[in-house]
């Protein structure tokens, strides 16, 4: 017991994160998933003690005094990790800078936490509270998903992101004139610790009247990596993927969505090991809700919308200008697309990360569409186990976080206990019993986003 203390206490100097230290705390005999892609284990036991995993596996032992907690028939699975999803642009049905409010981004970190999502990537679009909240989640000081992200992001003068469609604050994004701009916003960021840095390259389909040049995306990424911070792109075509991938980006922050992707591109996603993360569950949102679809009728569901939204989308005169809308075609026909290319560039071995752009807009609803994805995942032609797979220990290698993703000796404790094993049906993944963030569990609350 006293090597026991000490181990706590060693994880406790070495993380400097504030966690649950009232003990070991042992689960038994459960099924376990634990993020390698291997088989699932059976009557297996997990310690965790000083936020950390201690020992787990058939073999691990209780250690004398632990707390034991009998969870047999529950399947456990690392904590889901988004490398695409944004904070503080969404309150309600408004969209806005007056939405970047430490009310709003915690509550926000809550509901990703009660669904499932241990950490997430805010991936651009925030304000100075960002740095703030980050380290306090970082140091386990919130009860929300632990936060990296992108600090503003680099869009276009009168071009992407549509400030019409994100009205967001001037100390939210940079919109760099010229190659020197664009040098400047990076040091910018890359001193205040950014994650990572984010482009926008497309031209949301024609509805923005200018186009990121070669000449600004070429100095942002090649600023970036002189100061060490890797590059995502919003894309759409893949064009502008090709495009951004040889002058060097790093991540392909949207799925290929105009046009089946072709060998050429694969072979240059592999060569230069570019992540491609393709938010199916973007385009899916912008019809399910209207559509009705089954998934959007559930409580699971349900419980995470606020009651602005719930009211917009039980509204019939909302519904029908949704679906009468000409472009809401192009959003189906580009979830087929995304899924095609999806299951390509898996089967090709491309890395994929997994993402959502979650907290967008309204009806991209935090914690939902990350289990909407898994959903959709497992649509397009990979397993279950593969996705699950994608969305915990390649997410994190995505982020460049070695602590998390699995469920292993040393490891934070994020993690989720199921009622049911999700390996045998993707749907189960809405069962949720618990999610563990740094060792602190959190029973599922039926509780809906601010």
């Amino acid at each position: 017991m006293r090597l026991l203390r000490f181990v706590i206490a060693w994880l406790l100097l070495v993380t400097g994160e504030a966690v649950a230290d009232d003990g070991p705390i042992a689960l038994t005999h459960v099924r376990l998933i634990d993020g390698s892609g291997g088989p699932a284990i059976d009557d297996t036991t997990i310690v965790i003690a000083g936020g950390r995993v201690l020992a787990a596996g058939p073999a691990a032992t209780v250690p004398p005094g632990a707390a034991v907690r009998e969870l047999r028939g529950k399947t456990v699975t690392p904590g889901l990790i988004s490398d695409h999803s944004h904070i503080g642009q969404v309150r309600g049905v408004s969209v806005g800078a007056q939405n970047y409010t430490r009310e709003t981004i915690e509550g926000e970190l809550r509901q990703y936490r009660n669904y499932g999502v241990t950490t997430i990537t805010a991936l651009g679009n925030n304000g100075p509270l960002f740095e703030t909240i980050r380290a306090e989640a970082h140091a386990g000081k919130t009860d929300g998903a632990d936060l990296f992200g992108v600090d503003r992001a680099i869009g276009v003068p009168d071009g992407a992101p549509p400030q019409a469609m994100i009205k967001v604050g001037a100390d939210q994004l940079f919109r760099p004139r010229n190659a020197d701009e664009a040098r400047a916003a990076v040091d910018a960021m890359a001193d205040r610790k950014t994650d990572l840095v984010k482009i926008w390259l497309d031209d949301f389909g024609g509805g923005v009247p200018a186009k990121m040049s070669p000449a600004v995306y070429q100095a942002v990424i090649d600023q970036s990596h002189k100061r060490g911070v890797r590059v995502a792109a919003h894309i759409h075509d893949l064009a502008d993927a090709r495009a951004i991938v040889a002058a060097g980006a790093d991540i392909i922050a949207h799925g290929v969505r105009d046009q089946p992707v072709d060998a050429e591109f694969i072979a240059a996603l592999k060569a230069k090991g570019v992540w491609y993360i393709p938010t199916l569950a973007l385009d899916d949102a912008s019809f399910a809700w209207a559509d009705q679809a089954a998934w959007t009728q559930t409580a699971f569901a349900k419980a995470a919308i606020s009651p602005e939204l719930a009211h917009q989308i039980d509204d019939s005169e909302w519904r029908a200008k949704i679906l009468g809308d000409p472009k809401l075609k192009g959003s189906r026909t580009s979830l087929v697309m995304n899924q095609k290319n999806l299951k390509t560039l898996f089967d090709a071995g491309v890395k994929i990360g997994f993402g959502t752009d979650s907290g967008a807009t309204p009806l991209r609803v935090a914690g939902i569409a990350e289990h909407r994805e898994l959903a959709l995942m497992v649509e397009a032609g990979l397993t279950p186990m593969q996705a699950l797979t994608i969305a915990t220990t390649h997410a994190a290698e995505l982020l460049g976080l070695h602590d998390r993703g699995r469920i292993a000796a040393g490891l934070r404790a994020d993690l989720i206990v199921f009622d049911a094993d999700p390996l045998q049906e993707i749907g189960n993944s809405k069962t949720i019993r618990e999610t563990w963030v740094l060792g602190r569990a959190y029973p599922r609350a039926a509780e809906a986003k601010p």
